[in-house]
């Protein structure tokens, strides 16, 4: 099949969760046989780079700002699309759903992963949480595919909209493997150390874990991996927090991340939005004991892998941290649970099985007209 992604900011990973889907799903769908075009941002990917991973990479214009990045490159990507005859296109963020029609017009089925519940976050104003609520219904009208990363948000959009959506879960890669030259970078020790990773905004809780750390008595430090473009007034008042013992190291990639990952004693995830999130899934692909916010999100990733606080509870953290601080057999015994979990249900192999199946799917349809009705969706899962 020639298929296309869009709707992120392009890869190689340099951002956020999405990144990193398209470069794992995309690079596996083209090791496979299939022709695969990445849509991609200047700011994000340099225009010189035309391909990564056995994957095409397309670098189209965008306007850089808070609220317009995302929706006018998606935009500017799927008019690009009207003319390059792809089997199919698999589109990114529920913010973009006004332009899941656009590829449809010349014939190409559409595939929109809608994320989490957006419009819930922080860090938007009355206008995006307006759009991101209006972005839901048409998530429901324009694509011929709906997809799910949680059961959760699968739920929400069968109960609120009526709207069947095919579930596939993130994906991670599985093993505890790694270097350490980055902890070298960061004056660190395996095992020396607590995790926390994730975009810097409120409703992911940073300043929740950073609290609890320094109430707790530990012998370990707390490095913080994360940044976000729009959160520079939230980001400083983290630092404020923090005392020496706290280790920001900015957005970490690639094998960088890795390291960090596979040395961390444990790992903390504070998030309270969204469906799935990739940082949690990766951190128990890692190998990773994970701590995490008592969500029925993350629940439903965790199950009974891990260990479980309230963030609203900074208290109930710092309890879990100084318990585990010395007690390297638990750890133990959360890594096994973690790991066991992680290659079961989330390995980037399985999740590009379910992807390449649904893409096979609508790319034999007929025509656009057929996949619309909730009869038509959700049948892959």
């Amino acid at each position: 099949m020639r298929l296309a992604i869009l709707g992120i900011r392009g890869i190689p990973a340099n951002y956020g969760g999405f990144e990193t889907f398209a470069e794992e799903l995309g690079a596996r769908l083209a090791a496979r046989g299939h022709d695969v075009t990445v849509y991609c941002r200047p700011h994000y990917v340099p225009k010189t780079l035309i391909e990564h991973r056995g994957v095409r990479l397309v670098n189209l214009p965008t306007i850089r700002h808070k609220y317009l990045d995302t929706v006018i490159h998606t935009g500017v990507s799927a008019l690009h699309t009207l003319r390059a005859h792809y089997d199919a296109v698999l589109m990114c963020n529920a913010a973009n759903a006004i332009f899941a029609g656009w590829p449809r017009l010349a014939g190409t089925p559409v595939v929109l992963n809608v994320d989490g519940i957006e419009r819930k976050r922080k860090k938007w104003n009355a206008f995006g949480r307006a759009w991101y609520l209006a972005s839901e219904r048409m998530a429901t009208w324009f694509p011929d595919a709906i997809v799910t990363d949680a059961r959760v948000i699968e739920t929400y959009y069968a109960e609120r909209y009526g709207a069947g959506s095919t579930f596939i879960p993130y994906g991670c890669t599985v093993g505890r493997e790694a270097g350490r030259e980055t902890l070298d970078r960061f004056g660190l020790e395996p095992d020396s150390y607590y995790l926390y990773v994730s975009r810097l905004e409120p409703e992911n809780n940073a300043h929740a874990v950073i609290e609890a750390f320094e109430h707790a008595k530990l012998s370990r430090k707390l490095v913080v991996v994360g940044d976000a473009p729009y959160a520079k007034e939230y980001i400083g008042s983290l630092h404020q927090m923090a005392g020496p013992r706290v280790v920001f190291t900015g957005g970490v990639y690639g094998q960088g991340y890795r390291e960090l990952q596979c040395h961390a004693w444990a790992y903390v995830h504070a998030t309270e939005v969204g469906g799935t999130h990739p940082a949690l899934v990766e951190a128990m692909g890692f190998g990773n004991c994970v701590i995490v916010n008592d969500t029925p999100e993350n629940r439903e990733v965790v199950g009974d892998a891990g260990i479980y606080f309230e963030a609203r509870r900074p208290a109930s953290l710092a309890s879990a941290l100084e318990q585990l601080d010395a007690d390297a057999a638990r750890v133990q015994h959360g890594r096994a649970r973690a790991t066991t979990q992680a290659r079961d249900h989330f390995s980037w192999d399985r999740v590009t099985d379910q992807y390449e199946t649904l893409l096979r799917r609508i790319a034999r349809r007929t025509g656009p007209a057929e996949g619309n009705s909730p009869a038509n969706r959700g049948t892959e899962r």
